[in-house]
């Protein structure tokens, strides 16, 4: 994976390339493809700032973390980004499971909304008591 890594304040040491190319190598591990993945590192007074942005599949992610230490916000974003792939890895099992709760719990039509009068009688009984 190709990782572009810019900054105006600061060279990039290989060091640092190493460290964020680790952060990406462990998303890499939820099988989902990261298209130009892209990281941004400025320096605003005394703390470092670092942006991705990274695209997938009909999506993009993006995370910014700021911390004094340049490593430790390495740190953060890749969490951030992390946590971003993880919920877009699994939305895809979130949104079966509610398509299949749905179709089990049988929805009722426009049709079935009728109450009998039991049922309305058992509601309006319900309400008094509350």
């Amino acid at each position: 994976m190709s990782i572009t890594i810019t900054s105006t304040v600061i060279d990039i040491s290989p060091a640092i390339r190493e460290r964020i190319e680790s952060r990406f190598a462990k998303l890499a591990r939820r099988q989902v493809d990261l298209i130009t993945p892209h990281v941004i590192i400025n320096k605003e007074g005394l703390k470092y700032q670092v942006e991705a942005t990274a695209g997938v599949r009909n999506d993009t992610l993006f995370a910014k973390a700021e911390d004094d230490n340049l490593y430790a916000a390495i740190k953060d974003l890749g969490q951030k980004l992390e946590r971003q792939l993880n919920r877009y890895a699994d939305k895809p099992l979130a949104q079966r499971a509610v398509a299949a709760g749905a179709a089990g719990a049988g929805i009722a039509s426009a049709d079935d909304t009728e109450l009998t009068d039991e049922e309305a009688e058992f509601d309006y009984e319900f309400d008094e008591e509350e």
